[in-house]
Formats: C-alpha cells, sequence, structure tokens
C-alpha cells in the first residue's frame, strides 16, 4: 500500500463527530489507566462512550460501576453493553432497569461471545440472540439502542446473507444506530454500506476504527472474529517487534489514513475502539479536527 498525500477534507468536510469504546478494568492500576484516558479524550466532546461486556457476561458489575462512574463523576454520555450470554431475560430485565435508574440511556446490546473455547449457545431461559435482547429493552424503557455490524460477516453466520438479515431484524426491533467491527480497508466499509442500502437498512452505521499498536495481536483477534488483515499493513509492521515508539506513529499514521479516506466519502461519525489508551485515538481526531476543549 502506498499512502497518498493529504486528501483536502481539512477545510470542506462537515463537522466529525466520535465516540470511544473501553473496557472495565481488572485491577487498581488498570483503573488508573482507564481513567487517565478518559480524563484526556473527554475534551473532545464525544457523543457518548461505551463500556464493553466480558465474553459469557464475566465483567457484569465492573461493567456496571465503570458506566455509573462516568455518569457520576464526568460530563460524558456512557452507554453500556448488554449481552444475551449467560443470563436469564428476568436477570438482563433487573440490569436493564439498574441502568435506567441510574440515569444511563443507551444500551449497546449484543449476542455477546461465549467463554473462550465454547461455541455459543442461547440461555434456555434467556433472549436467544440480539434482535430478541433489542425488543425486550424496548419493553423496559425507551433506551437508545446501538447493535453491532458486520462488514465481513459474523464468524458464526451461515452467509452475508444471513448475516446482513440479522442486522436487519435488530435495526426492525428497535436499534436506532449499529456500529461495525473494526475494519482496515476504506472499501470493506463502502461496499457493506452498499449492501445495506439494498436492504433497506436506513439508520446511521457506525466505522468501527482500531489503531493497531500490537499487529501480532490483532492478527489472532482478527483470525477469531473474521476481520481481514491486509497485506500491506503487515509491511507496515514489520520489523517493529522491538520499536514500540515507531510502532505507535505507523498505528497513528494508517488509523489517520482510513479516516481520512471514510471522511472524504462522506463519513461523519467514527467508533474508536481505545484499549483504554488515548494517546492514537486523540491524534487522530485531532487530524480529523476534532479539537479538544478547555475542561
Amino acid at each position: 500500500m502506498t499512502l497518498s498525500p493529504p486528501l483536502p477534507i481539512i477545510a470542506s468536510r462537515r463537522p466529525v463527530r466520535v465516540s470511544f469504546e473501553f473496557f472495565p478494568p481488572k485491577t487498581d492500576k488498570m483503573m488508573q489507566s482507564l481513567w487517565e484516558a478518559i480524563q484526556r479524550l473527554e475534551p473532545l466532546g464525544p457523543q457518548f462512550v461505551s463500556v464493553t461486556y466480558g465474553a459469557g457476561g464475566t465483567t457484569r458489575e465492573r461493567t456496571h460501576e465503570t458506566v455509573v462512574r462516568i455518569a457520576r463523576e464526568t460530563g460524558l454520555k456512557p452507554a453500556a453493553h448488554l449481552t444475551c450470554v449467560g443470563h436469564t431475560r428476568g436477570e438482563v430485565d433487573d440490569i436493564a432497569r439498574r441502568y435506567w435508574d441510574e440515569g444511563i440511556r443507551h444500551i449497546v446490546a449484543l449476542r455477546g461471545d461465549a467463554p473462550e473455547g465454547a461455541r455459543y449457545e442461547p440461555h434456555p431461559g434467556g433472549y436467544p440472540y440480539a434482535a430478541d435482547l433489542v425488543e425486550g429493552l424496548k419493553r423496559i424503557a425507551d433506551f437508545e439502542i446501538s447493535v453491532a455490524a458486520y462488514p465481513e460477516t459474523h464468524p458464526d453466520a451461515p452467509s452475508a446473507g444471513f448475516d446482513l438479515d440479522n442486522l436487519k431484524r435488530k435495526i426492525d426491533a428497535g436499534a436506532t444506530r449499529a456500529i461495525t467491527q473494526y475494519f482496515f480497508e476504506a472499501d470493506t466499509y463502502r461496499h457493506f454500506l452498499e449492501r445495506c442500502d439494498a436492504a433497506g437498512i436506513g439508520v446511521p452505521i457506525v466505522p468501527g476504527i482500531l489503531p493497531v499498536t500490537n499487529f501480532t495481536q490483532v492478527q489472532k483477534f482478527s483470525a477469531a472474529c473474521g476481520a481481514s488483515v491486509p497485506a500491506w499493513m503487515a509491511e507496515m509492521f514489520q520489523g517493529l517487534d522491538d520499536d514500540p515508539e515507531t510502532r505507535r506513529l505507523v498505528a497513528a499514521t494508517v488509523a489517520a489514513e482510513q479516516c481520512r479516506a471514510l471522511a472524504a466519502d462522506g463519513v461523519e461519525d467514527f467508533h474508536f475502539y481505545t484499549l483504554n489508551r488515548a494517546d492514537l485515538a486523540y491524534a487522530i481526531c485531532h487530524i480529523l479536527g476534532v479539537r479538544g476543549k478547555k475542561m
């Protein structure tokens, strides 16, 4: 891949909106790192920040505590991830009501992943899939609901058509936004939007952006989640295993170029998978014209 010269989007494009995703910390040190990232990114005025839910529902309480703390101690609008896996409908409904009572109005509704090494099976008394969860949440309260979309098809889906039909079911059930799995080629997103348009999916499809700092780790994760890693990207990170500073510079360049290409297409919303680090997301936002305000 040859990086192109700067695209003429900074002066003429419409304002860009961003959101950030975090995961709940396991230790006090990780909590400190998370909070430093939140404080660094808060002045950018994101639409919302989301907090993930572990495979098999393993981080339920830590997710809840993190979301509530963000709501109480910052000016940010937090969105809580909520999954079907491992819970009865009653348990999920109780969690949703707790969020509503705490003033949390935005849920990212997901099927969820089974524990590592296991195959997903719907809980006998739970919501089977994300579309069912969206419908259940809407019965509880008028949540804003985001759902997941897979430009390269969910690895458990029998076909791309089946996967797109599933996204349509989630939207028809009441979701108002879809956030994509990360991808690295702008054409992947463009083609997915065309398919969504043809399927009558009219809600915003927000691209999920993952700045890559550990290329080997991303290769392994991408193989599991069905995201393609292009050959040019491997070449970009080749020989940098022991050079973290250069890796960060390359990561920022690659992700910024991806975002600029999407913005040139008219994309106005970006969702960043931060991995609880602020540096790369902050730099990319700056390039896109999203500038911090003094707090």
